[in-house]
């Protein structure tokens, strides 16, 4: 039976209603968010005092960071989780050539997401080739970006040296307000005072780990709802931006790839909507590469509001952080894409790693378990 009129549209009033109390909640876990970081950024230089540099010694050398940021964001699922935690500690004094390596590491821990989805097709010999070679092309470039961009940072500072002028057009010292009064200090400032206040009977530093725990609880939780709540807004708009963009070249891909990741809030949401589409034949590894590339730089949105949260003398530097992570996968994605010779070599890797996977399913285990997981944290563990 067919609905009348009236009900179609007491129907749309009531999913108007509930649009409208869903950006409600959006805008709220924005605000949230903005005072997780602050709340990092205020307990990390309650925490450390002037002696930030020397409590991260151990991620002096740059591949410690990267693994740091690897390993993070591979436990918790999230890059923009962890790329948020890292501007809110540069906010508290982390310094940026340590916070640089951690970013890039966040790059290749997020895309063990869309590698675990490609499992879901083992069952099946070739669904899961097609699968696994769609998944890793997004592994294969973000290992091959960070062993372009490391080492060039470790010796020139490039990605150091264009966020720091990037920063001097762009940062005046405080957020847009009027006469100087910065809005987000006034709606965060409050609330991070009165956790100073509720953590001031604990001794020593604790206040500050204290907050630095709340504000990271918070980034996950405001985090992982802003993702819910994006992909019941978005996800159908998001979808048919994909669908739309295929064959159009790489250009509008990478584009389109990038503008999806901001409307679900989520590289790994855009990377593994794409991998069921290989796997199930729809679509080959090599049209969806554009997409993957575009959801690096849709990521960097998030750190860039976080940025937007930091007050303070050390504001300028969260700006910056989240610069490098723009910076840094805009130009993997122009270098390597840019180039025939390293385009191809994450497609190639991938592929042939996909048809060794198939053969043997323990080598694909091994694989994600190794890279992952045993090769960076044996690092860690042997160099302690």
């Amino acid at each position: 039976m067919s609905m009348t009129d009236p009900q179609l549209a007491q129907n749309d009033a009531l999913q108007k209603t509930h649009n409208w109390r869903q950006w409600l909640l959006l805008v709220l876990l924005v605000y949230v968010m903005l005072l997780a970081v602050s709340m990092i950024g205020s307990g990390f230089k309650f925490a450390t005092g002037d002696h930030a540099k020397a409590l991260f010694s151990f991620a002096s050398n740059p591949v410690m960071g990267l693994i740091i940021g690897m390993v993070s964001t591979a436990l918790i699922q999230s890059s923009s989780t962890v790329t948020s935690i890292i501007v809110g500690m540069v906010a508290g004094g982390l310094p940026i050539t340590i916070a640089i390596p951690m970013m890039m590491g966040a790059n290749i821990g997020t895309s063990i997401t869309n590698t675990l989805v490609s499992l879901g097709h083992v069952a099946r010999k070739e669904e899961f080739q097609r699968a696994f070679n769609a998944a890793t092309i997004h592994d294969f470039f973000n290992v091959l970006s960070v062993l372009i961009f490391l080492p060039l940072e470790m010796a020139f500072g490039i990605l150091e040296y264009l966020s720091a002028q990037m920063v001097a057009i762009f940062h005046t010292g405080q957020a847009i307000g009027v006469d100087g009064v910065n809005p987000i200090k006034v709606a965060t400032q409050p609330v991070t005072d009165l956790a100073t206040h509720v953590f001031s009977f604990l001794p020593s530093i604790y206040p500050g780990v204290a907050k630095i725990i709340l504000g990271i609880g918070l980034i996950m939780f405001s985090i992982t709802y802003m993702g819910k709540i994006m992909k019941s807004l978005m996800v159908g708009k998001a979808k048919a931006l994909l669908h739309t963009s295929i064959g159009k070249g790489p250009l509008s891909g990478i584009a389109s790839g990038a503008v999806m990741t901001v409307l679900v809030q989520s590289s790994s949401t855009t990377t593994s909507l794409m991998v069921p589409l290989v796997g199930s034949g729809i679509l080959k590894a090599k049209d969806i590469y554009p997409f993957t590339l575009g959801a690096n730089i849709g990521t960097c949105i998030t750190a860039l509001i976080a940025a937007l949260g930091v007050v303070g003398v050390n504001s300028g530097f969260a700006l910056q952080i989240a610069f490098v992570h723009l910076i840094y996968n805009v130009l993997g994605v122009t270098l390597i894409y840019g180039f025939p010779l390293l385009r191809n070599i994450p497609l190639n890797l991938s592929y042939q790693l996909s048809v060794i996977a198939a053969e043997r399913k323990m080598y694909g285990a091994a694989y994600i378990g190794g890279l992952f997981f045993i090769m960076p944290l044996g690092i860690i563990f042997t160099t302690m």
